[in-house]
C-alpha cells in the first residue's frame, strides 16, 4: 500500500506541476502584454525606448509571478483533480483505498514545493528584479524618487528632516537640505549640499556644502567643499520609496519598519506588508486544499471547464480579499498579523466546509 501511495503521489505531482507551470506561463504572457501596452504610452520620454520597455516588462515578470502564484496553483490543481474526476480516475483511486485524508496529505507533500518556490520568489528574486526594473525606468526617463512632490523627497532621521531634490539612484542624491533640531525641537542648523554619495557604514559624502548654525550669538555660516554626514538612512531605505511595500523582501520591510519606529513614525502599512509576505507562501497550500473538494464532485455536477471557471473566480476573490483586508486593517487599527492571516484562514475554512459537504452527500 505504501508503494502504491508513493506511485499516486508521483502521478499527482507530475500532473499538477505541469498544469501549474502551464497556467503560470499563460498568465505571465497576458500580464506582460498588458504591461507592455501600458508602458508604450511613455515611449520616447527621455531615453525610454523599446529596448528599455521590453527589459522593464521582463524584470517586472517575477513580481507578477509572485502575486499570481496562489491563484495559478488553485487553477492548476483544480483542473487536474476535476479532469481526474471526469475520467473516473479519481473514483478508481478512492476504490483502491485513497481516503480524503490520504489525498490531502498527498497534496500537502506536493504543495511544499510551491510554498518554497513562493518564498524564494518573494524574498529574493522578485524584490531584486522589481528594484532593477524601477531603477531602469527612473534612469531612462530622467525621473526622481518622490517626483509626485513638487518639493522633492522628504524623510526623517532622528531629530533631522531631510529634503532631497533628485535621487535617480538611491546611493547618489542631489540637492540636499538637512534641517537639524535640538532636543526641544528648535531649529539648530540647516545644511545644504549639491551632491551626496553613500560610502557605506551609515556615511554619506557631501560636496559643495553650506552649513548655517543658529546659535545664541546669531546664525553662523560655514562653507566647505566636502563633508561626511552620518545618518541611519541608507540606500536600502530609499529603495523602499521606489518599490511598493508588497514587493519588498521580508528583511527589507523589517529593517525599514524598525527605522520608522525609531523615528516615531507610523509603521502599520509596512508591518502589514511584512506579515503578508511571511504568510503568503502558505496561501498556496490553502489553495490546494480548496481545490480538493472538486475532485469529489461527480462529473454530472459540472464539467471540467465550469470547475476551472469557478477556480478562477475563487482566485480573483482571494486576491481582492487579500488587498481589502490590508486597507481595512489600516483604517480599523487591526493587528498586522491578523490582517495578513484572515484571508488565508477564511479560504481554509471554506475548503474544510466544502469537503464536509461533499463527504456528506
Amino acid at each position: 500500500m505504501a508503494a502504491r501511495l508513493t506511485t499516486l503521489e508521483r502521478y499527482f505531482a507530475r500532473q499538477i506541476y505541469g498544469a501549474v507551470l502551464f497556467v503560470l506561463l499563460g498568465f505571465l504572457l497576458l500580464f506582460a502584454f498588458l504591461n507592455l501596452v501600458h508602458e508604450l504610452a511613455d515611449l520616447g520620454n527621455g531615453n525610454y525606448h523599446l529596448r528599455e520597455i521590453f527589459l522593464y516588462v521582463l524584470l517586472s515578470s517575477p513580481s507578477d509571478a509572485y502575486e499570481l502564484f496562489p491563484i495559478v496553483v488553485l487553477i492548476g490543481t483544480l483542473y487536474v483533480l476535476a479532469h481526474l474526476a471526469s475520467n473516473s480516475e479519481f473514483t478508481v483511486m478512492r476504490g483502491s483505498g485513497l481516503s480524503p485524508l490520504g489525498a490531502g496529505l498527498a497534496l500537502a507533500k506536493i504543495g511544499i514545493v510551491f510554498v518554497l518556490a513562493t518564498f524564494v520568489l518573494g524574498e529574493w528574486i522578485a524584490p531584486h528584479a522589481e528594484e532593477a526594473a524601477k531603477k531602469l525606468r527612473h534612469r531612462a526617463m530622467s525621473s526622481i524618487i518622490g517626483e509626485d512632490l513638487s518639493s522633492g523627497l522628504w524623510f526623517k532621521d532622528d531629530r533631522a528632516f531631510i529634503n532631497v531634490r533628485e535621487a535617480r539612484q538611491a546611493h547618489q542624491l542631489g540637492g540636499l537640505k538637512i534641517y537639524e533640531f535640538d532636543s526641544g525641537y528648535r531649529l539648530s542648523a540647516i545644511t545644504t549640499a549639491q551632491h551626496g554619495e553613500y560610502r557605506g557604514r551609515s556615511t554619506w559624502h557631501l560636496t559643495e556644502v553650506t552649513r548655517t548654525a543658529f546659535t545664541v550669538d546669531g546664525p553662523r555660516v560655514e562653507k566647505r567643499a566636502e563633508l561626511d554626514w552620518h545618518s541611519a538612512v541608507t540606500p536600502d531605505m530609499l529603495d523602499a520609496l521606489i518599490v511598493k511595500p508588497d514587493r519588498m523582501s521580508v528583511w527589507a520591510l523589517y529593517k525599514y519598519t524598525q527605522h520608522l519606529a525609531s523615528n516615531r513614525q507610523k509603521t502599520e502599512r509596512y508591518e502589514i506588508a511584512m506579515w503578508k509576505k511571511v504568510l503568503y507562501p502558505v496561501a498556496t497550500m490553502v489553495m490546494m486544499a480548496l481545490a480538493l473538494p472538486f475532485a469529489y464532485m461527480h462529473a454530472r455536477a459540472g464539467m471540467v471547464g465550469v470547475k476551472v471557471f469557478l477556480g478562477i473566480m475563487l482566485g480573483i476573490f482571494f486576491y481582492m480579499l487579500n488587498g481589502l483586508f490590508s486597507h481595512v486593517a489600516l483604517l480599523q487599527n487591526w493587528p498586522p498579523i491578523a490582517a495578513a492571516a484572515v484571508p488565508s484562514a477564511v479560504f481554509f475554512l471554506m475548503a474544510m466546509t466544502m469537503m464536509w459537504w461533499v463527504e456528506r452527500r
